[in-house]
């Protein structure tokens, strides 16, 4: 906890920030307590202050011409961070969405993308006394082959299962060259065996612990 009270921390991510339920929700979304910004908030304590910044469907860099030009995560990016300001931590957990095959990226360009956030939250002034906050860049879990009992999505994630699985390593490399910490998710955690893209309640509880951990042990 700092004078000024407890730290506060961004995080910043898409529908499984948001809390896409896989399974009956009020509005398909999991409770506050279930989410996992909400657990990790638990885990850290008073001394620390989580803001939910989910948004279902958000992207790195790509205003999406079917769901809607405003799920660009970097256009939202700044002004975000600024209403919240002052920050000590923003946790950037993307990408999913960009596997999108109407996006056409390369799992390169999506690691570049992240780095871009990196490069936006790092430049923006909305740290302690005008600095910058840390930042910690969370790769998505990998997105497995389709399977019965899945929905469908095999038209519109038509090859992403290959290329979320090469993220890791690549989302680590740009997340250290632009001075971000790196949490490769799917290291800890798997998708819901429901749908193959969102997560159950084990995987946020999970995740937030991971996330708590690191957090904790580096000092941030």
């Amino acid at each position: 906890m700092t004078d000024a009270g407890p730290k506060t921390l961004v995080a910043y991510g898409d529908s499984n920030t948001w809390g896409a339920a896989t399974q009956p929700r009020p509005d398909g979304r999991y409770g506050p307590d279930e989410r996992w910004p909400g657990v990790l908030q638990r885990h850290l304590g008073r001394g620390w202050r989580v803001i939910e910044e989910g948004l279902n469907g958000r992207t790195t860099v790509h205003s999406d011409p079917v769901e809607g030009e405003w799920l660009n995560g970097a256009d939202y990016l700044l002004p975000c961070l600024k209403s919240h300001a002052p920050l000590d931590l923003v946790v950037v957990a993307l990408g999913a969405n960009d596997l999108k095959a109407r996006f056409a990226v390369t799992a390169a360009d999506i690691a570049y993308s992240l780095g871009r956030l990196v490069q936006i939250a790092k430049s923006s002034g909305a740290g302690r006394n005008g600095g910058a906050p840390a930042v910690i860049v969370v790769a998505p879990p990998p997105i497995p082959d389709y399977r019965p009992g899945f929905p469908d999505w095999r038209l519109m994630f038509d090859g992403a299962p290959a290329k979320s699985r090469a993220l890791g390593p690549l989302v680590a490399a740009v997340a250290r060259e632009n001075g971000a910490r790196f949490l490769d998710a799917g290291q800890h955690i798997t998708v819901s065996e429901t749908d193959g893209l969102h997560l159950d309640p084990e995987a946020h509880t999970a995740l937030a612990k991971v996330i708590a951990e690191f957090i904790l042990s580096n000092g941030l």
